[in-house]
C-alpha cells in the first residue's frame, strides 16, 4: 500500500495552502491567468478581506474561501464547491454583489466600476442546469442578439469531473492547472511533463506532505476527514434518493436525500468537535 505524497487540493486545508498564502499568490496569479485572455492577463495580485456583510444587520454575510484584486483593479471570487446546492447560480450572482458594492463611493461619482470575475471549481457537474457537458464554462450578461451586454461581470466555472485529459495530451498551462488539480491527491511524484515548469514544482512543493509542520498535518488530516465524511455521506444519501424516487418521483426523491444528506453530514462535523459555526461554513449551508 502507497501513502499520498501530496495533499488534496479539494479539501479546505489543501485548497488554501496552495492557493490562500501570501507566499502562493504567484501560483494563484498563475492559475487566474490561465483562464484569462491574453490582452487580460494579471501583472499583480493581492488578498483582500474575504467577509462581507450586507448594509444592515438583516443582510446575510457572504464568506469567499479566496478573494483578491489586481493592480489594476480586477477583483476575484475564488470558490472551491465540493457539492450540488440547490439555487448554486443565485448564490454566485449574490456574492458577486460584495465586490460591486465595495467600489461604491461617496460623494460625486461616475458609477464607473471594475471588473468583477466570479471563479468557482467545481467538483460536480451541473450541466443539467443548462450548461454543456464541458469543463471550462465562461457566462456574462447579453442581449436578445447574443452580443455582450456588460462585460465587467464574468462567472467562469471548471467542471473537474469534466477534464479527461491524459498526461501525454496536456498542451496548455490551462490543462497543466486542470491536471494538477484534478490529480494531484493520487500522484506519487511529479509527472514529466511538468518538469522545469518554475510554478509548477513551486506548486508540487508546496503540496508535498513532507513539507508540512506537525500542526498543518493535524489541520489537515482534520479537513481530509471532513471532506471523505461528506463525500461518504453524500453518496449514501444520493443512493437513497434515487431508491426513493423511483417510488415517489425521482427528483423529488433525490432532492430529499440530498437535504437530509447535509442535515447528516451537518450532525456527523459537529460530533468530531466542529463548532457549527465551521461546520456550516465547511458545507456552504449559510
Amino acid at each position: 500500500m502507497s501513502f499520498p505524497t501530496f495533499l488534496n487540493p479539494f479539501t479546505d486545508f489543501g485548497f488554501k495552502k496552495l492557493f490562500g498564502e501570501e507566499a502562493s499568490l504567484p501560483l494563484l496569479k498563475s492559475f487566474l491567468n490561465s483562464l484569462l485572455p491574453e490582452h487580460h492577463q494579471i501583472q499583480k495580485l493581492e488578498f483582500k478581506n474575504s467577509e462581507f456583510m450586507g448594509r444592515s444587520v438583516h443582510d446575510r454575510r457572504a464568506i469567499f474561501d479566496l478573494y483578491c484584486e489586481a493592480s489594476s483593479g480586477e477583483k476575484f471570487i475564488v470558490e472551491l464547491q465540493k457539492e450540488k446546492q440547490n439555487f448554486f447560480k443565485d448564490r454566485s450572482v449574490y456574492y458577486a454583489t460584495f465586490p460591486i458594492q465595495e467600489q461604491a463611493q461617496r460623494g460625486n461619482w461616475d458609477f464607473q466600476l471594475t471588473p468583477v470575475y466570479c471563479i468557482g471549481i467545481l467538483d460536480f457537474c451541473f450541466q443539467s442546469n443548462g450548461l454543456k457537458k464541458q469543463v471550462h464554462h465562461v457566462i456574462q450578461l447579453k442581449n436578445q442578439e447574443n452580443k455582450v451586454f456588460y462585460d465587467k461581470l464574468t462567472f467562469i466555472y471548471l467542471e473537474m469531473p469534466n477534464f479527461t485529459k491524459t498526461e501525454s495530451e496536456l498542451k496548455t498551462k490551462f490543462d497543466l492547472w486542470l491536471y494538477f488539480f484534478k490529480h494531484l491527491a493520487d500522484l506519487q511524484e511529479i509527472p514529466r511533463v511538468f518538469m522545469g515548469k518554475e510554478e509548477f514544482e513551486t506548486a508540487f512543493e508546496t503540496a508535498s506532505l513532507a513539507m508540512l509542520t506537525h500542526k498543518e498535518h493535524l489541520v489537515y488530516e482534520d479537513s481530509l476527514k471532513a471532506y471523505r465524511d461528506l463525500n461518504n455521506v453524500l453518496d449514501t444519501k444520493y443512493e437513497t434518493g434515487k431508491k426513493e424516487g423511483k417510488k415517489e418521483g425521482l427528483a423529488e426523491g433525490m432532492e430529499e436525500g440530498l437535504a437530509e444528506g447535509m442535515k447528516f453530514a451537518l450532525a456527523q462535523l459537529i460530533a468530531t468537535g466542529m463548532s457549527e459555526k465551521d461546520a456550516r461554513t465547511l458545507l456552504k449551508m449559510d
